[in-house]
């Protein structure tokens, strides 16, 4: 009887440092948060439904464990919108602001909405998030129309980005840009600008959705059409990445925004809370997010930067 104790003794002590190796393994794991647009191809059909099942996440080029998937449905979704318009942009955008009346007006009581402009480099707030739309109107105003005067709209971004008016984390945080997107300080086309790159690793750390709408701002350089190409695919690269999507037809400005509202409207209905874990490569990151879904008919636009970091930590 004793031997066996003993035998039992040398088990239980050759198992002991297993367990400090697998609580570092769970130390080194992130978790990461996204929101992902599950479309149905059809406009007319209803929301969709697609489970867990029909999800597959990769971070970083490696499969990912889902933590959570679930739809954003009915009034407890909140949702903060903010509408940044360029102050640089034509004054003739006032033509479309009943357009812009008539999508706030229709907005449900679950979306509190901001209308910022960019002046400077800064996202300018006309006021606080509130679900009061008849209230957030009164701050609609034309733009100032001066060439360069957003400085950069991706600096604008990432201004507000950092300074979001509101530490809500159950609402999904949604922003429209209308501006023709051309970084007056890097006016060539460079998929790698540094100071988009730097609004798109701003706006995943914030978790936003940004979704562009093309409009031609005053000034010399904003009349040159491979200036006006760069901003429309610079905008494409941020939309990409954040999970939202950009809105244009050729050069010219729109004849209409509310196919653009309607469509942001639709999508809205049709997202998904995904939660998924990842690696830690030493400290909370943004990384590299590619999510496909299975089930038949839907189109999927999902982020493709996520902010990945330990569990509790604020984004803040």
């Amino acid at each position: 009887m004793p031997r066996i104790i003993r035998s039992l003794a040398i088990f239980a002590t050759a198992l002991l440092p297993i367990a400090p190796s697998s609580f570092a393994q769970n130390e080194n794991q992130g978790l990461g948060q996204a929101v992902v647009t599950v479309m149905p191809k059809k406009s007319d059909s209803p929301a969709t439904n697609v489970s867990e099942q029909g999800i597959q996440v990769e971070v970083n080029g490696k499969q990912s464990q889902i933590t959570g998937w679930q739809p954003f449905r009915g009034p407890q979704a909140s949702v903060e919108l903010v509408l940044l318009i360029d102050d640089g942009a034509r004054s003739s955008l006032g033509r479309e602001f009943d357009d812009i009346r008539q999508f706030i007006q229709s907005l449900p009581p679950n979306v509190k909405i901001s209308l910022a402009y960019m002046a400077n480099g800064r996202a300018v707030l006309s006021g606080p998030l509130t679900a009061n739309h008849a209230t957030a109107l009164q701050e609609l105003h034309l733009p100032m129309a001066a060439p360069g005067y957003s400085a950069s709209p991706y600096f604008c971004l990432s201004d507000l980005a950092k300074n979001w008016p509101s530490h809500d984390p159950t609402a999904r945080r949604e922003v429209i840009m209308i501006t023709d997107g051309v970084d007056y300080y890097e006016l060539r086309y460079d998929p790698d600008d540094p100071y988009v790159q730097t609004a798109i690793q701003d706006a995943a750390r914030a978790h936003l959705v940004v979704y562009s709408i093309y409009w031609r701002n005053v000034g010399r350089v904003d009349r040159s059409g491979y200036e006006n190409a760069a901003g429309q695919n610079l905008l494409l690269a941020v939309t990409e990445a954040t999970g939202g999507n950009s809105y244009w037809i050729g050069m010219g400005n729109p004849v209409s925004l509310q196919p653009y509202f309607d469509d942001f409207s639709r999508r809205l209905n049709n997202q998904y809370e995904l939660g998924f874990s990842a690696p830690l490569r030493g400290k909370a990151e943004v990384e590299s997010l590619k999510v496909k879904v299975t089930a038949p008919d839907v189109k999927v636009t999902a982020p493709q930067k996520a902010w990945v970091a330990p569990a509790g930590t604020p984004t803040e």
